[in-house]
């Protein structure tokens, strides 16, 4: 038997939060999304550690990332394969060498 897998919700995985000086950021736990969002030229701002185990990654928001957000999660979003390995490699060693 199988069961057919549904993308978890955006809302589940990433939040948008403003500061007191009206930065817009977007935060996510998800590698996966964090890769695919560098993959599509969004910077990664800062990585904020919370305990051993989790990091949040930190996005400023720009215009598009929402589009980007959302076609990850419905498996709509087009990437460069090489690109998105490297990237991912990238923010591994970026979790893992601090």
């Amino acid at each position: 038997m199988t069961k057919k897998r549904t993308a978890p919700s955006s809302k589940q995985n990433h939040e948008s939060v403003s500061s007191d000086d009206n930065e817009h950021f977007l935060y996510t736990f998800d590698l996966g999304l964090s890769a695919a969002l560098v993959s599509t030229n969004f910077s990664l701002s800062a990585l904020e550690r919370g305990d051993l185990r989790k990091t949040r990654f930190v996005f400023r928001r720009s215009d598009g990332v929402d589009e980007v957000v959302d076609a990850y999660w419905s498996d709509r979003l087009e990437v460069k394969a090489r690109t998105y390995f490297d990237t991912l490699k990238m923010l591994k060693n970026r979790l893992y060498s601090e």
